[in-house]
């Protein structure tokens, strides 16, 4: 295919252009390792842009004419203008576009200036009418995932797409917006990278950081759906508040489909055309499909067999420790004939790819699946550039379990005065620190969390105007909430540090669209969640795998931590550096493990509580560049683990 995936970097607004520019060259040349371009290249600039006006930097392998004559003609840059690539970036694998518009031809007022580079490789990106920048996490362009775009000749707009496969970050500086693909990007543009305590206490409840929000303060991002956009005043030079549009809301129809067959044989359509709209592109090359034996993952490998595309599938294998679903996936690929490559999750596997997987998240992820997913990306990246998953089954049909919740619901409806709302019910799906506050942090946060109410961030997710019927309200939420801001831009993160391109056959709009006409029964039918995909695809896959009950991937994140973890943990959590960072409580980790932290965290619970502050800690190190303090050794976890526990039982007889 020749091309990898790319990040970008960008800025527009009112400022001084050799400041911006020197700020550009800066934060390009001091790029991470984890972020750094192909160096080496040589530059080509095409002779049909010379004299356009066109500014960028390093090597530029596939800028093509379109991307400026598509602009509309107030856009139109200024002719005449010599290249201006900065000396010490030529090589370094950074392509950029640029304008600089000087005065308006109407009038004698300054225009915004802007430049857009890219960083990484890719041979075509085409861009639509108006965009300076575009990224896609499938390399399918037609619909981009996250878009920058110039509107008349003072009108910035940063927009995403509604499945929330790649995110978008902004910030302000002055009266310049600077806008990337990723947030590492944008950390050099500020003057203090200071940790957001909002972001911090949404963290801690939902194991991502909800959107708007960053876990930096004044770095903000794109909703999923949404475009945010700028207006410039002329005559002032100043920009106006963005104003936020909705471009996409899940929304229940008013008439619902109740017919199985007719439902049964409209989606066998829509799940076959979604896998053609993916594979469009493709030639003879193979492709890798994540296989967890699960339902979803099935359905995609067996659509892509049909489909006449050279398949091999990467599962998971968590050995004696977790919960085996080898014997699933293998099933699976001996039906469809298809190759299995099995990799193999040990605590040292994990160990040594933790900090690579929280530098390639960009983002705190406390999911204890993300550093197995970055091995199996890994091992796929070594045969194919093209990776399916079956991300996003879950949230379409009503998967995981509503059950509770839908009792909850029912209960708020007949006790509307009841001790808990429908939202503090969903929040503890979740299964976080929500609720245990008072016991977590420190006094300061403490007192600043008061003003917070993570309910907030469930509110338009859980919209009855949008939804009136309760599971369709609950698989808008997990849309907008677990898809859109956790699962979807994760595995597109882990994908492009791995120069893969992700393609979710589920996130597909027409067919998550048509699945809002679904009434409930068809979704959910007595115990049987997902019941007409399954009816759907009974055909497809053996019975075993289509009709057993689903569970959850069994990551042994309790047994790795209090046992091939655990003098670790006093490295990761160390009382001392909590101390000093002033938000946990510095002992912590060891009232976790005694059991003390909350009845409700035991048994699996422990390990997913002390990963989330784990990879909390991780990402403030290793993303933030915190400088950390000196190690204490007033914890267990400097002693043998028996040699603990024997103390711990002589201590309280």
């Amino acid at each position: 295919m020749g091309n990898i995936p790319h990040h970008f970097l960008g800025y527009w607004g009112y400022g001084a252009q050799q400041e911006l520019e020197a700020l550009l060259s800066s934060v390009l040349e001091n790029l991470s390792p984890n972020l750094s371009p192909t160096r080496g290249e040589a530059l080509n600039f095409p002779p049909s842009l010379v004299g356009k006006g066109v500014r960028g930097l390093g090597n530029i392998t596939s800028v093509v004419s379109h991307d400026l004559e598509n602009l509309s003609p107030n856009l139109s840059p200024k002719r005449g203008e010599a290249l201006n690539f900065p000396p010490s970036l030529v090589g370094k694998g950074v392509r950029g576009l640029g304008l600089k518009s000087q005065f308006s031809p109407q009038e004698n007022y300054p225009l915004p200036i802007w430049n857009v580079v890219y960083i990484g490789l890719d041979e075509n990106s085409p861009l639509q009418q108006n965009q300076i920048a575009a990224i896609s996490a499938s390399r399918l362009f037609t619909s981009p995932d996250a878009w920058v775009s110039l509107q008349e000749n003072n009108c910035l707009i940063l927009g995403r797409e509604p499945f929330g496969k790649v995110p978008l970050y902004w910030t302000q500086q002055e009266q310049v917006i600077w806008f990337a693909s990723q947030l590492q990007l944008l950390l050099p543009i500020l003057q203090q990278s200071e940790v957001s305590i909002s972001a911090l206490y949404g963290y801690s409840c939902f194991s991502y950081v909800p959107t708007p929000l960053t876990p930096v303060n004044e770095v903000f991002a794109v909703a999923a759906g949404t475009e945010l956009v700028w207006r410039s005043n002329y005559q002032s030079g100043k920009l106006q508040t963005p104003e936020s549009k909705n471009i996409h809301s899940w929304r229940e129809t008013p008439k619902q489909l109740t017919d199985e067959t007719t439902a049964i044989t409209e989606l066998q359509t829509l799940l076959k055309d979604s896998i053609e709209r993916r594979i469009a592109d493709l030639k003879d090359e193979p492709v890798g499909v994540f296989l967890s034996g699960g339902l979803d993952s099935s359905v995609v490998a067996a659509l892509l067999v049909q489909a006449g595309v050279k398949v091999c599938a990467y599962t998971l294998d968590f050995g004696d420790a977790g919960i085996s679903e080898y014997p699933y996936s293998e099933q699976v690929a001996q039906f469809l004939k298809i190759p299995l490559v099995k990799v193999a999750v040990t605590p040292t596997s994990i160990k040594n790819a933790l900090i690579p997987t929280v530098q390639a998240l960009d983002l705190p992820f406390a999911d204890g699946v993300c550093v197995p997913l970055y091995l199996l990306y890994q091992r796929a990246s070594q045969e194919t550039q093209v990776i399916f998953n079956g991300e996003g089954g879950d949230q379409l049909f009503a998967g995981w379990t509503n059950k509770p919740l839908i009792a909850a619901g029912v209960y708020q409806a007949e006790n509307p005065a009841g001790q808990e709302t429908f939202s503090q019910q969903y929040l503890r799906t979740f299964h976080r620190l929500g609720g245990y506050e008072s016991q977590v942090y420190q006094p300061d946060i403490y007192a600043q969390i008061q003003n917070f109410h993570p309910e907030d961030w469930l509110l338009t997710a859980l919209d009855r105007n949008e939804c009136p019927s309760l599971l369709h309200r609950l698989r808008r939420a997990s849309l907008m909430l677990k898809g859109a801001q956790n699962i979807h831009p994760r595995a597109t993160a882990l994908g492009f540090a791995h120069g893969l391109w992700v393609r979710s056959p589920f996130c597909d709009l027409p067919l998550a669209e048509w699945t809002f006409r679904l009434s409930g029964e068809l979704c959910l039918q007595g115990a049987c969640e997902k019941y007409i995909l399954k009816r759907a695809v009974e055909n497809w896959l053996p019975p075993e795998i289509v009709w057993r009950q689903k569970r959850g991937m069994g990551v042994p994140l309790t047994s790795w931590c209090l046992n091939d973890f655990w003098h670790q943990m006093g490295i990761w959590l160390n009382p001392e550096i909590l101390r000093a960072n002033n938000h946990f409580y510095p002992h912590i980790a060891a009232q976790i493990v005694e059991g003390k932290l909350g009845a409700a965290i035991q048994g699996r619970r422990i390990g997913e509580t002390l990963w989330l502050l784990i990879m909390w800690q991780l990402w403030r190190s290793h993303v933030l560049n915190e400088e950390l303090s000196k190690q204490s050794w007033d914890h267990p976890f400097c002693l043998p683990r028996w040699l603990w526990r024997n103390y711990k039982i002589i201590r309280n007889s």
